[in-house]
């Protein structure tokens, strides 16, 4: 995949955001690293396109956002919902799961996931 400049800006943020997981996103990526879920690689903390993505997996153009209760809120979602139609626009493929689900029910998220990867893509 062809790496786009990302402002220095950005950059940081990510970096910072990676040394800070929530037990969410620590719970998931323990699933997610080193090729653990059907042998893709996933990235975590990911600038794409002025966003940093929680998690991606460049090669099948997915990204997976794990969202808190301020994603509930109407100012929230109407942000999560112009992010998501400018990815998908680009191509990526996004899917959502609340932090309770990660936290309470892994298997099936992780099933969710592998289940997304199979579909076949238009």
């Amino acid at each position: 995949m062809p790496h786009a400049s990302v402002p220095p800006k950005s950059r940081a943020n990510a970096r910072r955001m990676r040394k800070v997981l929530t037990e969410a996103e620590l719970k998931l990526w323990n699933e997610l690293r080193a090729h653990r879920l059907m042998g893709l690689s996933f990235r975590r903390q990911l600038p794409i396109a002025g966003y940093i993505a929680d998690f991606a997996c460049p090669a099948r153009k997915l990204i997976i956002e794990l969202d808190g209760s301020q994603h509930g809120e109407d100012s929230g979602a109407t942000y999560d919902a112009i992010r998501t139609a400018h990815l998908e626009k680009l191509g990526w493929t996004i899917l959502r799961f609340w932090n309770d689900d990660v936290l309470k029910d892994i298997d099936n998220v992780c099933l969710h996931i592998v289940t997304t990867v199979e579909e076949p893509r238009p």
